[in-house]
């Protein structure tokens, strides 16, 4: 669903990602300047893209989740296939960028 923005928890990630559809999920935190910057860069995207599941994950709040992908610096997204990381991205990109590393990736 183009536009749409899932806020991922530990207990709904894996099958989120395991779609067979491509998930961009963007790693973020609310004390985060980028990613307060990226977030509506995002929205912009996810509202124009169709055939890409967008969500978003709080490091702080699933600690668990960044560390088994080893996310060190924020904001990272990282575009998942079946269940694969098949790219990643950290620090902030602007709508044309973004648009670019998943069709790139996808």
């Amino acid at each position: 669903m183009a536009g749409k923005i899932n806020q991922l928890t530990a207990a709904d990630f894996e099958e989120q990602i395991n779609s067979n559809i491509p998930t961009l999920v963007d790693f973020w935190a609310t004390w985060c300047g980028p990613c307060k910057m990226l977030a509506p860069v995002i929205d912009e995207v996810a509202g124009s893209t169709s055939g890409v599941n967008f969500a978003k994950v709080d490091v702080d709040e699933e600690e668990e989740i960044a560390k088994k992908y080893g996310i060190m610096s924020i904001p990272t997204l990282i575009l998942f296939k079946g269940g694969k990381e098949v790219a990643k991205s950290i620090g902030y990109k602007n709508a044309a960028q973004l648009k670019a590393f998943i069709d790139e990736n996808k």
